[in-house]
This record gives structure tokens, C-alpha cells and sequence, in this order.
């Protein structure tokens, strides 16, 4: 029952989103009508948010291929879902315990501290435990100490995250009723404050003035097929017809299959954008009854992806500059001794049109490439300093991408080999 409840129900994020939904109408008295539609739909619209991820980081993992083929670069790539599905296989139980009791110390943090956030990302309250299980049991802790630091430290980051970057969510959204709920945020507080720096007089990026010719370029679904299709086709050029048709394709035209992905890509999008919008749509009244009985005032964080619809041109702007960082990155970090990092698509995708979003806000266009550009050179740097203190796990092929994982990680791992 208890591995229902941790692993099925704790687990999974529109479950889990769909509880607080669900708390939050019943605290209100809402008609069970009510309570049964904003539920289900709160769900539906994580389970939409979810699929859009998905065939992204699909489109994304045959971009990597391409790349890593084209370009004969081995290395290191970010991938924090396979990091923390890899670390559930040695530090499952302790993983799972630092989740629950971290997700109750922040409903207490919450009452008790201004910081009235109830962080809401699911899968990174998951992987946030699972990185912290391992830097702890690597560092020689003991099972207990491990499971009660991992949890008073998950719940102090589930309250701080949204926290440092709620002035800037603030101006973002328009409203003081949501916060960003992802463990990147140390990396947008960059892109936020590289941008406010260089970006004094930059209009918005959303006022570029476009010809009336490129109008079709305001749609952002169009805008980001043909960012994506050039990428797409010029790599698919290099790598070759062979491989492409032998290796990715199944036999498809290799052109033709550039096209469809980079298309893929832009459905993805715009499938993440559709379940935000409904997302947002139901937790923000349903959160109004866990706020006013639970904990006064508190705000729901919720998934990165819940600022891309108010600045879709710093989305695609933002990834572009992101990942450029991380191919100037591959050249630097063996500069300084450490590991070769090859950009991974998706990170560079997720944090750094977050990041763009941010630098936006604080500095318009400037604040948008040169903040993204902040960010991608954080989460190329952090991952390499943090594999020598993932114990076996370094060793993987991958390591974890967002940037409070490596900020969390490095600083625990230096802390607990002081005491021993």
C-alpha cells in the first residue's frame, strides 16, 4: 500500500496535481459537479502537458543523434529523467521516503514562513529526492540521516525556488496567483539579472516589428516549424542519406524526414501550450481552498512550461541562445579539466526558453539572447562538476541537467565530505 502511495499516486505528477485540485474544491464546498469537472480537467491538463513533453523529447533525442553523428562528439549528456531513473535502482527506498516527508515539510515551511509556495512539479520533487538519496549515501550518511537531511532539504528548496523568482514571475504573468515550480530556477534568476544588466532600452522581444510579408511569422507554431526545419534539414545533410534513412528513419526520404520532425517538434509545443492553458485554468481556483484553510495566501508552483504562453518569442529565441552556450561549453569545459558536456536537446529546450522568458521580462531582446546565453554556459558547467560526487553513478552517460540540481549537488557533496 505504501508503494502505492509513494511510487503510483506521489509519483505521478497529474495525479498528484489533480489531489490538490481535488482538496482545494472539496475545502470550498464546491457542488460535486464542480469538484468532479475542475479534478478531471486539472488532470486531462497535465496529461496534455505531459504528451506535448514527450514527443519533444522525442523530436529532441533524434536532434541529439543527428548531432552527436554529424559531428563525431562523444560525452556527456544531461538528462535528468534518465539520472534519476538510473538512481532509483540502488537508492529507491530512500528516494522515495526524502519525497513524501520533503513534500510535508513544505506544506509546513509554507504555514509557518512567508514563503507560502506549495511546489507542484511532481517528477522534480522526484528527481530532486533521488539526487539528493545519492549525494547523501555517497557521502557516507547513514540511511536515517540520509532520509531526514534529503527531506529538510527538498523542502526547503520547494519554497525557495518559486520564492527568489516570484518578482520577476510576477511581472511575467501579469497576476501574484501562480509561481514557477522547477528546480532550474538559480539559472532563470541568472538569465533575470544578466538580462536587467545588458538590456536597458531593449524593447520586448514580443514587439518585433516583423513585414507585413513575414506576418505568418507571429504565429508562433509557424515560427518554431521553421526554426526547427532549418536545424533539422542542415543536419540531416551532414550526417548523410545513409544514415539517416538506415539509423533514424526507417526508410524514409531524409529530407523528408527533416521535415516531419521539425513539425513533430512544433505540435509538441503547442500541445504543451494547450495543457498549460487548461492547467492554469482549474488550479488556480482550486487552489484558493487549500490557500484559505491550509495555508493562508499560499501560491501553487507549477511546471516550467507555465510562463511559454506570455512570451512565445522568447521561448524559441531563448532555446536557440541556450544551446548555442552549450556548444561553445563543449570546447571549454576540458579547458578546465572536466568532462566533455554535449548539449542536450532537451534542457537546452525546456531551461533555456524559460530562461529567455526571464532575460525578456528584465531586458527585452538583449535580455533574451544574452541571459539564455548565461544559462546555457550554468547548466553545461554545473553537470561536469557534479559527476565526480555521484559516487558509481558518474560514471553513466548522463548526469543531471537543470541547474539547482548542480548548485544543490555540489555544495551538499563539499559539505558532507567536510564531516567525513
Amino acid at each position: 500500500m505504501l508503494q502505492f502511495i509513494i511510487h503510483d499516486v506521489l509519483g505521478t505528477p497529474a495525479i498528484l496535481v489533480g489531489l490538490f485540485s481535488l482538496i482545494g474544491l472539496l475545502l470550498q464546498k464546491k457542488a460535486m459537479s464542480d469538484v468532479v469537472s475542475g479534478t478531471l480537467k486539472t488532470i486531462m491538463g497535465f496529461v496534455i502537458l505531459t504528451s506535448g513533453a514527450a514527443i519533444v523529447a522525442t523530436t529532441l533525442t533524434i536532434f541529439s543523434q543527428l548531432f552527436e553523428h554529424s559531428f563525431h562528439i562523444q560525452g556527456v549528456v544531461p538528462n535528468t529523467d534518465a539520472m534519476a531513473a538510473l538512481a532509483q535502482k540502488n537508492y529507491g527506498t530512500a528516494t522515495a521516503m526524502i519525497m513524501v516527508l520533503g513534500m510535508l515539510f513544505n506544506i509546513v515551511l509554507a504555514r509557518i514562513t512567508p514563503l507560502k509556495y506549495i511546489f507542484l512539479t511532481g517528477h522534480h520533487t522526484l528527481y530532486m529526492s533521488a539526487m539528493l538519496a545519492v549525494i547523501l549515501s555517497v557521502g557516507g550518511l547513514s540511511p536515517l540521516w540520509v532520509i531526514v537531511v534529503g527531506a529538510v532539504i527538498l523542502g526547503i528548496m520547494m519554497v525557495v525556488s518559486p520564492a527568489i523568482l516570484q518578482p520577476f514571475t510576477r511581472k511575467i504573468t501579469g497576476t501574484d496567483d501562480l509561481a514557477l515550480g522547477h528546480f532550474g530556477s538559480t539559472g532563470y534568476l541568472l538569465s533575470a539579472l544578466v538580462g536587467k544588466a545588458v538590456g536597458k532600452g531593449s524593447p520586448s522581444i514580443e514587439e518585433l516589428k516583423v513585414p507585413k510579408s513575414l506576418n505568418f511569422l507571429r504565429d508562433s507554431s509557424v515560427a518554431i516549424s521553421l526554426t526547427m526545419m532549418i536545424l533539422f534539414v542542415i543536419l540531416v545533410l551532414i550526417a548523410g542519406k545513409g544514415f539517416v534513412e538506415t539509423q533514424l528513419s526507417e526508410g524514409q526520404n531524409f529530407i523528408i524526414f527533416a521535415i516531419i520532425q521539425s513539425l513533430t517538434f512544433a505540435a509538441g509545443v503547442w500541445i504543451i501550450l494547450a495543457g498549460v492553458r487548461m492547467i492554469i485554468a482549474e488550479i488556480v481556483p482550486a487552489f484558493k481552498g487549500i490557500a484559505d484553510k491550509l495555508v493562508k495566501d499560499a501560491k501553487p508552483a507549477l511546471d516550467c512550461p507555465t510562463v511559454f504562453p506570455f512570451a512565445p518569442n522568447a521561448v524559441i529565441v531563448g532555446f536557440l541562445s541556450s544551446f548555442s552556450a552549450g556548444l561553445v561549453s563543449m570546447f571549454l569545459c576540458p579547458l578546465f579539466g572536466l568532462s566533455v558536456i554535449v548539449p542536450g536537446l532537451v534542457p537546452h529546450f525546456f531551461c533555456g526558453a524559460t530562461a529567455g522568458v526571464y532575460g525578456n521580462i528584465c531586458g527585452g531582446r538583449r535580455g533574451a539572447v544574452v541571459g539564455a546565453f548565461a544559462q546555457g554556459l550554468l547548466i553545461s558547467f554545473l553537470p561536469a562538476i557534479l559527476l565526480p560526487l555521484m559516487g558509481d553513478l558518474g560514471f553513466a552517460s548522463t548526469t543531471f541537467g537543470d541547474a539547482d540540481f548542480g548548485v544543490v549537488g555540489i555544495i551538499l557533496g563539499h559539505t558532507v565530505s567536510l564531516f567525513n
